[in-house]
């Protein structure tokens, strides 16, 4: 369906200079988006549009203007939920300009989707991305004849070395000052389609008007290749005669070329961008075999890519431990020995700074020693791990690894019954290793065309170890397996899978049965990362943890804090365990202790497991925030780092054990998702029932696998 042309909701500046980028995936179209507005960037908000969209303001540039960076696709027949955004944009929110990011190197597939701009009549400008990597296969891209042949500017780019951006932020300003007129050329379909479109586009021209107005050529050959859209706005029209012309119309044209109108225009279109990629590229002979080629020999072996895999997971997670809490080789003097141990120290000074309204002001010294420097201090200590996990992912990421492991999936996915392009979901919610997140993985099952494939992997992509969860799994290595962080670690990355594929192949046996569809996916090449691109990756994810702390965690500490306090024993000389057992959320942890005792719960673990339910970084402000409220009223700001760790505090206390701590972190890596992937999993699947069976069936899970891990290790005698 088309949305309503917007009428509100838009600032002004926004709707006079709007630059929309475009483009194929891996055609760098991220890239230019980064090297055009740098860091001043965030999410859009478009009426209509039910995705978020990166936007910005262009840097650099005489006069600003926005810059909106659409979701990569192939086409824009709306089979994808990205094509319908992609096209939906265009029609309802008229940018100004569309920059049309073209891979150099595979210039005939790329130019498929410059035929659909062509056809919406767009003033396109062709970003001629990549250039260096199509001289290194031996072509030349003829720009000029290029830009000749289409009627558009093609400027040679590479985005991330910055080269031909200013050329490009030069062309974007004079179409959007008039000093520069774009005529796109008119895609030729040849006989018997120009004439069919020809003679529909005039007959059109009461429906083309209709609001959001479209371009009378594009509704006609959207409507002979049977889009849904395009026929649902004629049925809007009412007019009966017009809607058999075009039925008329589209069997003329299957009975002169004896197949379905869509199959006829997406070959001439291909026949299109096949005729411009011949005439423009110029190719040198070349012996030699690419560099991608010969290293995809072993990246995507049967035998060696899996055992690599391990190996950079091994790799990623011990130097991330080594980088963030390890610094040993500095002779730095007591918590002063690593990044984490920096923070710890700073929020130490902050305990040390409120002590003295300790005795005037109980309630407010609880509140803030819990909730703040024993609550958010806990979940901001671990900014450092959080910051190395997503540097090593980021890298990954833009070296074209990640797509490589996708590949090297594929066949594993596919004996549990979910889809190729499960993958990718998998690995954006923290398959690599950790350090994802499982809003961003819901959202990208949009990809997967058919309805069951989707929701299976958004039912099992939050198994995954997000960089939510990686702080609670850090604190309580730390506190039991200090000398085995890397292989726990591993050891959860592998159970993750290990019950995310089961629960796969169980949901597509009972409550999700269905076909599967094949996997067809492009393997970009391989890339050098450019630091600034790393670290800008890095820096948002990073903020949006500390973000995070400073807001949602901050919060529902406070809350529970709340709980935890109140109400108050008559027995003023009750001790701090005493006051806490007495509070709601003690009564509700102790309530709930019988059945979670099973699992080696007890009631503080219960409490901040509810908590968890918001968001799971809150688990370790919960606890914390527990333990601070029954410290002894003379601990102070002089304690050891053993002693004031929530982690120490862990290790010290005799109710705790490894086996306790491993079942706690089984249930927390597949109990009920977050709020927040709740709310994304409620929007793409159109409704409830998905999102409260995921609660249900997810937490049944984790309770049954902490149980039976938990009881079995008391029988092995190792509780």
């Amino acid at each position: 369906m088309l949305p309503p042309r917007p009428t509100d909701g838009i600032p002004e500046t926004r709707a006079a200079r709007v630059v929309a980028i475009a483009g194929n995936p891996n055609a760098g179209k991220t890239s230019l988006f980064n090297a055009l507005t740098g860091a001043a960037r965030h999410v859009g908000n478009y009426p209509g549009v039910t995705v978020e969209l990166k936007e910005g303001r262009a840097r650099g540039a005489r006069s600003p203007f926005t810059v909106v960076d659409l979701p990569g696709c192939y086409g824009l027949t709306a089979y994808s939920q990205e094509e319908r955004v992609a096209r939906d944009f265009l029609l309802c929110h008229h940018p100004d300009v569309v920059i049309d990011v073209v891979d150099a190197s595979n210039l005939e597939r790329n130019l498929y989707l410059t035929a659909q701009f062509l056809e919406l009549k767009l003033p396109v400008i062709i970003a001629l991305n990549m250039v260096d990597v199509a001289e290194k296969r031996g072509m030349r891209v003829d720009h000029e004849a290029l830009a000749r042949m289409l009627g558009v500017p093609v400027i040679p780019t590479i985005a991330t070395r910055g080269t031909g951006i200013d050329h490009l932020l030069e062309t974007c300003e004079q179409v959007l000052d008039g000093a520069f007129r774009i005529s796109p050329q008119p895609i030729r379909y040849g006989h018997p389609v120009d004439e069919l479109v020809v003679e529909l586009a005039e007959k059109l021209k009461p429906v083309a008007d209709m609001e959001p107005p479209l371009p009378t050529e594009w509704l006609a050959v959207k409507l002979l290749e049977n889009d849904p859209a395009a026929w649902k706005r004629l049925k809007e029209h009412g007019n009966t005669t017009l809607t058999r012309g075009v039925e008329s119309a589209q069997k003329t044209l299957e009975n002169h070329c004896n197949r379905d109108g869509a199959s006829i225009l997406a070959e001439r279109r291909h026949g299109f961008a096949a005729g411009a990629a011949r005439q423009c590229v110029s190719r040198q002979a070349s012996g030699q075999r690419e560099v991608t080629d010969r290293i995809d020999d072993v990246v995507c072996h049967w035998l060696a890519g899996p055992a690599l895999l391990i190996g950079v997971v091994a790799a990623l997670f011990f130097w991330v431990f080594k980088l963030s809490d390890e610094w040993t080789w500095i002779p730095w003097p007591g918590e002063w020995k690593s990044p984490t141990g920096v923070i710890e120290a700073c929020f130490t000074g902050v305990e040390w700074l409120i002590s003295p309204i300790e005795s005037p002001f109980p309630m407010l010294h609880s509140l803030l020693h819990a909730a703040l420097v024993r609550g958010v201090g806990g979940v901001l200590s671990f900014v450092p791990l959080i910051f190395f996990m997503f540097l090593f992912i980021a890298f990954l990421e833009d070296s074209g690894y990640i797509a490589r492991v996708a590949f090297i999936l594929d066949r594993l996915l596919r004996v549990f019954g979910l889809q190729g392009k499960s993958m990718l979901a998998m690995l954006i919610a923290g398959g690599i290793g950790a350090g994802g997140c499982a809003v961003p993985a819901v959202m990208a099952t949009r990809t997967l065309r058919e309805e069951k494939d989707r929701i299976v992997t958004m039912l099992v992509a939050p198994f995954m170890n997000c960089g939510a969860k990686l702080p609670v799994y850090a604190m309580l290595i730390a506190a039991f397996f200090p000398y085995r962080r890397t292989v726990m670690m591993l050891l959860l990355w592998g159970l993750s899978w290990v019950f995310a594929l089961c629960a796969a192949w169980l949901l597509r046996r009972t409550v999700v049965r269905g076909e599967q569809t094949p996997f067809v996916m492009e393997l970009p090449p391989y890339h050098l990362p450019t630091i600034r691109g790393v670290l800008m990756h890095t820096w948002e994810r990073t903020w949006a943890y500390i973000r995070k702390a400073g807001t949602i965690i901050l919060a529902v500490n406070i809350v529970l804090w709340a709980f935890m306090y109140f109400p108050r024993p008559v027995d003023v000389h009750a001790t701090p365990e005493q006051q806490l057992r007495y509070s709601m959320a003690g009564r509700v942890g102790t309530l709930m202790e019988p059945v979670s005792g099973l699992a080696g719960f007890d009631w503080r673990t219960n409490v901040a497991l509810i908590g968890g339910f918001a968001a799971k970084e809150v688990i370790i402000g919960a606890m914390a925030t527990a333990y601070a409220m029954i410290d002894a009223p003379d601990s102070g700001p002089d304690e050891t780092e053993i002693a004031t760790s929530l982690s120490g505090k862990l290790a010290s206390d005799p109710a705790w054990n490894p086996l306790r701590a491993f079942a706690l972190m089984l249930f927390i890596m597949l109990y009920a998702p977050c709020m927040s992937t709740i709310a994304v999993m409620r929007r793409e699947s159109g409704g409830w029932r998905w999102p409260i069976f995921s609660l249900g069936f997810s937490t049944a899970l984790a309770f049954l696998v902490a149980v039976t891990a938990y009881q079995a290790g008391l029988a092995l005698g190792l509780g």
